[in-house]
């Protein structure tokens, strides 16, 4: 379906099944992650994106399409952020907002002090070497009959034109050597690369500018598991050297437990729970949540049922007037089918959209 973005506007309950963890990746390393303290770089208050759908003739009234709805959160440096959810959940559409390519239709993201939403493309060009992103595939963002010198040093040519080509060429043997290849690869065409490689230079190209906030959107999904593994450690390392704030873009919760310091759970538009990784994945409160993390490879087909009904997708396109999850939610009640839930933030600093889940709510006993 064709959709087309909107103008920028003014201004009763299951008990939780014992999980297993996500079993693909090591999950130790997400364990000893602490971010480092200072103030937000990157701060989203009540962002809302509409896309348009159905006819557009003008004699026809529009549909618009909740993709993102009240989303609020923070990014300091050195921190990970990760944004977990069903496909269709409105995780690239809020990346793609954050990186100016995304018409918004309400709300702020202020970045470094500075409001974006708004901007005018001439202003933008001066941000878009602070916020790079790295993309699924590195074959579909990499000219593969480019030589691997000139993929990483595309960025240096078009954001410090005047560096002599000596210094250039410098720089980009120093990014290569630090994302772990070796220097014959320079020479080689990019179309040659192995999918480890490839996502290698991907990344190179896209610190070589030495950005602020880096974007990585299912970054590793394309990539065998060795892979993934050596992407994580790197992306790691690198963000303990650099300073370097992630929004971490996946549906892979391993890879997610392993490389976060928080977690925002979103449900066609909306976050339904956020909090600290370590607390997120031992102590999930949101259903949604619950459900989610039942459905990693290891989780019994009576966990899921436990924990998810079979329902319909929310209708976005029409005024919400109760809690998105109700069709699939075996905690639903009247209340839930008539009353938008408010976000409730507890006492260790995770939020949850959710009627029943507070400090105060206990689940039912047997």
């Amino acid at each position: 379906m064709n959709t087309v973005s909107a103008p920028v506007a003014p201004r009763t309950s299951a008990a939780q099944p014992q999980r297993s963890r996500p079993p693909h990746l090591p999950a130790e390393a997400g364990a000893g992650l602490s971010a480092r303290a200072g103030e937000p770089l990157l701060v989203v208050r009540q962002l809302r994106v509409l896309h348009r759908v159905g006819s557009k003739l003008p004699f026809i009234k529009p549909r618009w399409l909740r993709a993102v709805e009240g989303v609020n959160f923070n990014l300091s440096p050195g921190e990970t952020v990760a944004l977990v959810g069903e496909s269709g959940s409105g995780k690239s559409t809020l990346a793609k907002a954050l990186l100016g390519v995304q018409a918004v239709a309400g709300g702020s993201i202020s970045f470094g002090g500075r409001e974006l939403v708004g901007l005018a493309a001439r202003d933008w060009q001066h941000l878009r070497r602070d916020i790079q992103m790295v993309f699924q595939n590195p074959q579909d963002s990499i000219n593969p009959k480019l030589r691997v010198r000139d993929v990483i040093a595309e960025p240096l040519q078009a954001f410090e034109p005047r560096l002599p080509a000596a210094q250039r060429a410098e720089r980009v043997a120093q990014m290569l050597r630090r994302v772990g290849l070796e220097a014959e690869l320079l020479e080689q065409k990019a179309g040659d690369l192995s999918g480890g490689q490839a996502q290698r230079v991907a990344i190179a190209r896209a610190l070589i500018v030495q950005p602020r906030l880096l974007i990585c959107d299912e970054a590793i999904s394309a990539l065998d598991l060795s892979a993934q593994i050596e992407i994580l450690d790197l992306l790691q390392q690198i963000q303990r050297d650099t300073n370097l704030a992630m929004l971490f873009i996946s549906h892979d919760l391993a890879a997610v437990r392993r490389i976060s310091h928080r977690v925002m759970v979103m449900y066609f538009g909306r976050v339904m729970e956020k909090a600290d990784a370590a607390v997120l994945f031992d102590t999930p409160r949101h259903p949604y949540t619950k459900a989610l993390l039942a459905s990693v490879p290891g989780a019994s087909a009576e966990q899921r049922a436990l924990l998810l009904r079979e329902g319909p997708a929310p209708d976005v396109t029409v005024p919400q007037t109760g809690c998105l999850f109700v069709e699939r939610c075996p905690m639903a009640d009247e209340r839930c089918n008539r009353s938008v839930p408010h976000t409730h933030t507890l006492r260790d600093g995770s939020a949850v959209t959710c009627h029943y889940v507070s400090e105060d709510w206990q689940p039912p006993r047997g």
